[in-house]
Parts: structure tokens; sequence; C-alpha cells
């Protein structure tokens, strides 16, 4: 998703709009388009940097196969599809996607918090999934590894989780639905 896209980015943009035609206004002498423009345009334009200051982008989301796509719309997959709707959004004001997840779970490092790279929609034995990967420097692979029979059941009940570490400092969890 492009960062120029994010509600920070458009709001930032409005502000200084509104503050150059302000200025512009104040310069020509147009008292009505001046005063106006600068009073709204200067804290909308300090809003928008607030807000991009504390920006996270959202996770990518990997292309889902067909039959993952069908499966999404099952009743079943309800909490799943709120998790990969949550992640996929611009959040504001937070060190990583799922932070309070993460942090519940003990697999949270406050210096160096688990990033959330990319999430993909699953078929799994006829039912929906997700996989999610992160990218650990804080938090090592030992630690998920003993909080895998957890992972599962903490997202939603009849979930298990798999883990594998796809490259250095990355894990891959997978909720698939439980056998």
């Amino acid at each position: 998703m492009l960062a120029i896209a994010s509600p920070g980015s458009l709001v930032t943009i409005a502000g200084a709009s509104l503050s150059v035609i302000g200025w512009i206004g104040y310069a020509t002498a147009n008292p009505n388009l001046s005063l106006p423009t600068i009073f709204y345009g200067i804290p909308i334009l300090l809003g928008g940097l607030a807000l991009k200051s504390s920006e996270l982008p959202p996770a990518s989301l990997l292309p889902a196969s067909p039959e993952a796509v069908e499966l999404r719309q099952a009743p079943a997959s309800q909490t799943l599809r709120k998790l990969v709707k949550d992640v996929t959004r611009w959040r504001y004001g937070q060190k990583a996607h799922l932070e309070s997840s993460l942090e519940t779970l003990k697999l949270w490092d406050e210096d160096a918090p688990p990033q959330l790279l990319s999430v993909e929609e699953l078929a799994s034995e006829g039912r929906y999934g997700v996989a999610m990967r992160f990218r650990c420097e804080g938090v090592p692979y030992a630690r998920w590894i003993e909080k895998q029979e957890r992972l599962g059941r903490f997202f939603d009940k009849g979930l298990r989780a798999q883990l594998s570490e796809p490259g250095p400092g990355e894990v891959l969890l997978q909720l698939l639905p439980a056998a």
C-alpha cells in the first residue's frame, strides 16, 4: 500500500494546502481567505504530522487461493477474518501489529518487538486458516516454540498453531483449524 495514501499523509497534505492558501491570501491582502485557512490549516497540519510520527503501516496481504476466498465467508472463520482485517489497516500509536496479544502471550520484547511482515489466507482441510510472517529480532524462535500450543487457543477455539522458521530472524505462524 502506498504511504501517501495513509490517513496521516492525507491529513498532513490537507493541512499544508490550507496553510499555503492562507499565506497566499495574507500576501495578497485577502483577509476573507487568509484568516480561516490559516486558523484551520496550521492545526490540521500539526495533527497530520503527529499522526505521521506514530504511524504503523499495514502488513502486506498476500494473494489468497480461490478456495481460501470462498471459505473466508464461513461463520467459523469470523475471528480470523477480523484478525486479517485488523492487521491490514493503518495503526497509530503502536510499535507493532498485535502488540497487546503478543504481550499477553509473553512474545514481546520492548526494545525489538516482533514486526508482522505479511499475512496470507489459507485453505486447510476444507476450512479457513491464516499464515502470519513475523520478523523477530528480540524474541528467539525457541520462545515461540514454547508458546505454540497456547498460540492457537489464544486466537480462537478450534485452532492449532504451526510454527516454522523460513529465514534467520523470521517466524511463520500458521493458524489452522484443529483436526
